[in-house]
């Protein structure tokens, strides 16, 4: 077997072309995922048989069988982890695709937001991530309301409340037109979600809380699967009047006075602890999203110095941090863009609490509001999942295996037989430092080589004025 082997890689790193058989990495690391990250059974000297974008065969070199006509690349010394996902981001350009796949991000659930501070969802990319469309539902009858960015006042004033059938059929809809992921919004109440929760799961749809008129411990026991953004879930330590009045604006003036009272709340205190229990409780993820508010912390690196930079144009993203100072300008609309002083550093030692308690995470961007960058962002997230209490390879496991386990996709997120083979080969280790997941020498998408420089040479291109 071991001269098998030899004489394979006699033929060099295929990286150009498609391959006629199997590819085959050989000679590295497998870096356990599983179990959340809290498992560490890597597997050394491995090889991984690829198939048709399938893992065929994957284990210590003496018990896999390399195939005949196999391309075998020698990846002895590096380190084997499953492609990256950002499970709340978009993409609007060929350029930020190329920069998705340049920092290892295999799949993203794409959010499309014409109009708003994601912009339009491109779904033409070539190559690109894997892109699982997300679409929000709220409950009611939109096909009346004038066109255009439609706040929750219209859908509730102006809108009628979809029965319990009509929101089945509608999710049956949106399945059937390709959507992956429902994020369920404010305007649902406790009753809609259950309907909703239980619908999505029957049609294999995963489910992701934004939430207002249900409160998130409601929106657990319905069993949606994950919620978003630490700003968002932590609306629970509010006043219940101050919970009522974010929860029918939450874009609007409420949300300025909800981020003071978390500035002021001690998140050290008995009634954050009680929370995180209950956020610890059950197999809900949480998406935190710190990245989106990584430009308001104090002495933060420049994202635009990464080498993926140069395929974004500023001008496509929310709020960017400007190219030269990494500095973000102040927002037009602090009422619905802005932070009060405190709230950032607040944010993080919420999520620190909640993550002391045991919650579970799933990565997400944010990508591209509030100066989030396409790849680069999420490597921010990592990070910022590891400040808060995560072990790099519980961080690892909250943007690959946890995405499968949380969201019920059986072929996602781990090195095994069977799984999607979208893959990064890695030259140092990333349980050691999160910071390593950016050394990455090959990606693999679908069972294929990317040529990763050549991700560097697509021309930028504006997509919003």
């Amino acid at each position: 077997m071991h001269r098998v082997i030899a004489a394979l890689l006699l033929l060099g790193p295929v990286v150009h072309g498609q391959p006629e058989g199997p590819l085959v990495l050989a000679g590295g690391t497998i870096i356990d995922v599983s179990a959340s990250g809290r498992s560490a059974h890597d597997v050394r000297d491995a090889v991984v048989v690829i198939r048709d974008g399938t893992i065929e065969s994957v284990g210590a070199r003496a018990s896999v069988r390399v195939p005949e006509n196999s391309r075998v690349i020698d990846v002895a010394g590096a380190f084997i982890v499953p492609g990256l996902h950002d499970v709340f981001a978009t993409v609007n350009t060929q350029g930020q695709a190329n920069a998705y796949l340049y920092m290892g991000v295999t799949s993203i659930v794409g959010l499309d937001e014409p109009g708003g501070r994601r912009g339009p969802l491109f779904l033409g990319a070539k190559p690109g991530p894997r892109v699982y469309r997300l679409e929000s539902l709220t409950g009611y009858d939109e096909s009346r309301l004038p066109p255009g960015e439609r706040t929750i006042y219209d859908l509730t004033t102006r809108g009628r409340r979809l029965s319990d059938g009509e929101l089945r059929a509608e999710i049956a809809r949106l399945a059937a037109d390709g959507v992956k992921v429902l994020l369920l919004y404010y305007t649902l109440g406790p009753d809609q979600v259950r309907v909703a929760a239980a619908r999505a799961r029957d049609l294999g749809l995963a489910t992701i809380g934004e939430l207002g008129a249900t409160t998130y411990p409601e929106a657990m026991e319905a069993g949606v699967m994950a919620f978003v953004h630490t700003s968002r879930y932590s609306l629970e330590l509010a006043p219940p009047a101050l919970r009522d009045e974010v929860a029918k604006a939450p874009f609007g003036p409420p949300r300025r006075r909800f981020y003071e009272f978390l500035a002021g709340l001690d998140a050290d205190g008995p009634a954050v602890a009680r929370y995180a229990k209950v956020l610890a409780s059950g197999p809900t993820g949480l998406i935190p999203t710190l990245a989106m508010n990584y430009l308001e912390l104090p002495g933060h690196r420049n994202p635009w110095t990464e080498p993926a930079a140069a395929l974004l144009d500023p001008r496509d993203i929310h709020l960017p941090a400007n190219p030269v100072t990494g500095q973000q300008e102040r927002p037009a609309n602090a009422v619905r863009d802005g932070f009060p002083p405190g709230a950032t550093a607040k944010l993080h030692a919420l999520e620190a609490r909640y993550c002391r308690a045991g919650a579970k995470y799933l990565a997400g961007s944010g990508t591209d509001a509030f100066g989030t960058m396409a790849g680069i962002s999420l490597h921010i997230e990592l990070e910022m999942l590891v400040n808060a209490c995560l072990t790099p390879r519980q961080a690892l496991a909250a943007a690959t295996s946890n995405i499968g386990e949380v969201f019920g996709w059986s072929r996602v997120g781990q090195v095994k037989a069977g799984y999607e083979a979208d893959l990064l080969v890695l030259d140092a280790d990333p349980v050691a430092d999160i910071a390593n997941l950016k050394r990455i020498r090959h990606v693999v998408l679908k069972g294929r080589l990317v040529d990763r420089q050549a991700l560097l040479h697509t021309p930028v291109q504006q997509t919003r004025e």
